[in-house]
């Protein structure tokens, strides 16, 4: 059956070719996520206390604080606030127990005791994590965590830290992640920012042959206009052939902490601006919680991660970086996990109320660090700061938990995608399509990387490993519908 149509191939062929150039351009500045791991925690220290087996110490630590003052997983699951861990036992030898009764059928626990099932399988899991790999992403520190100090002194600091680099990268020591945090690109302070990026990268790669560590990236902090991303990507562009690295190998980092660098003088998103400024060098995005919102002039008392002006500007950077494959971070939660009373060397040891309080300080560290991490990962960011190793048991406990407490439905959801293999399935009243299932993938991706989902939790799905690691859920359909 012939059909009668109006316009011919030459009619259509101008707009469409304006059209493909845009699209390209499109797509260009929108690639989609890069598929690439993203650390839950980014761990600020001060430049001169870095050392090779840093990551090893802090993580000796962490474990040493999670064993004094959660020493079970049902007093670690109140101290936190996990859901339903008013129930749990209250004695060491309960708590046993009900663990031991969940390792030897974890099944039907999961079942008829689900909120125990949790607080153990995230504690257990926290426990693993700790003494596998506590430290995935840490950064040596040269501005807020180290101060403004003499000229030589930072020479000193800047050489003494590559050279520990080096030292774990030829040990295996290194976490996954790895970066410095220079000073900011003002008048004052982009001299010394410049100094200290030239010594530190011209002392590593001196040390090494050339060779970076890998996901190796510099933090820019407190950008406020593109023309501080562009110098700092222009000078990166003079090192790199002086130290004999390959074009586009030194990654930015910006940090957001000032409103400017949400809204410019003239009423424009920055954010677009600064991304394209760094001239593809820039992989992500920090959020600066208290340096912003003393840009808005909140008093101290009210600056906090949970602030109305820090989502507005969180979810200003997920607007403007969404599709880009910029990885968004958090800022950090400055209650510091420590405990008031310390005995001395030789003195007497601490009473028993002391003891109490000191319990009491950590776990409502914790308690407050568990809920800004829940807060962030509940509005889109995986990623935050942790500022001391104390901070590492409720940073994994508050992710672990996150993606526990989804798995079934996930898993449901995911599992009718590739069992259908079609463009749109109903599970329940959820409605889902391709974007959802890619999102779904990205769910158990995130969950794998990080030890909250173990693989075979992951595979329930229907999906093999080989898929899983492919990152791709459009390809997982072409290739199941053959």
């Amino acid at each position: 059956m012939s059909v009668k149509t109006s316009l011919d191939a030459a009619a259509i062929q101008t707009p469409f070719a304006r059209l493909s150039a845009s699209n390209a351009r499109f797509m260009k500045t929108f690639p989609g996520e890069t598929g690439k791991r993203q650390p839950v925690h980014t761990v600020y220290g001060g430049a001169n206390l870095f050392a090779s087996d840093s990551a090893k110490k802090l993580g000796g630590l962490a474990v040493r604080s999670l064993e004094e003052y959660g020493p079970d997983f049902a007093s670690f699951a109140r101290a936190v606030g996990l859901p339903g861990a008013e129930k749990l036992p209250d004695s060491m030898g309960a708590a046993a127990e009900l663990a031991a009764a969940i390792e030897k059928d974890e099944a039907t626990m999961r079942k008829t005791q689900p909120a125990a099932w949790t607080a153990h399988t995230v504690y257990k899991r926290v426990v693993a994590k700790l003494k596998r790999e506590a430290i995935e992403d840490f950064r040596i520190d040269f501005e807020d965590g180290y101060g403004n100090r003499p000229d030589a002194e930072e020479d000193g600091h800047a050489e003494q830290a590559a050279n520990e680099v080096a030292k774990g990268l030829a040990a295996g020591t290194l976490p996954p992640f790895l970066g410095i945090r220079v000073k900011p690109f003002t008048e004052e302070l982009r001299d010394r920012s410049v100094r200290t990026l030239d010594v530190f990268l011209t002392t590593l790669t001196a040390a090494t042959g050339g060779k970076l560590p890998e996901n190796f990236v510099i933090t820019l902090p407190k950008v406020q206009i593109p023309e501080q991303a562009s110098a700092f990507a222009e000078i990166l562009d003079v090192l790199e052939p002086k130290l004999g690295l390959p074009k586009g190998a030194l990654k930015i980092e910006l940090m957001i902490e000032v409103t400017q660098s949400i809204i410019d003088s003239e009423g424009r998103s920055t954010l677009p601006l600064l991304l394209a400024a760094c001239h593809g060098r820039c992989t992500g995005a920090h959020f600066g919680t208290y340096d912003y919102t003393a840009s808005c002039n909140i008093t101290a008392a009210y600056q906090h991660m949970e602030h109305p002006s820090c989502d507005f500007a969180k979810h200003m950077m997920q607007v403007a970086y969404a599709g880009t494959g910029i990885m968004l971070s958090d800022g950090a939660t400055t209650v510091m996990p420590i405990p008031v009373h310390r005995a001395k060397k030789d003195g007497p040891a601490l009473t028993a109320q002391q003891l109490a309080e000191n319990a009491a300080s950590v776990q409502r560290a914790w308690k407050l660090h568990y809920k800004n991490a829940r807060h962030s990962l509940e509005t889109g960011f995986y990623q935050g700061w942790d500022l001391h190793p104390g901070q590492l048991a409720t940073r994994y406990a508050a992710v672990y938990t996150f993606f526990l407490e989804s798995l079934d439905a996930a898993s449901d959801r995911l599992k009718n995608f590739i069992g259908k293999a079609a463009q749109a399935t109903l599970v329940g009243d959820i409605f889902d399509d391709a974007a959802t299932g890619q999102g779904l993938l990205n769910f158990f991706l995130r969950g794998v990387n990080c030890g909250a989902i173990t693989e075979q939790e992951a595979l329930v799905t229907g999906v093999t490993l080989e898929e899983l690691r492919g990152r791709s859920f459009v390809k997982i359909l072409k290739n199941r519908r053959g």
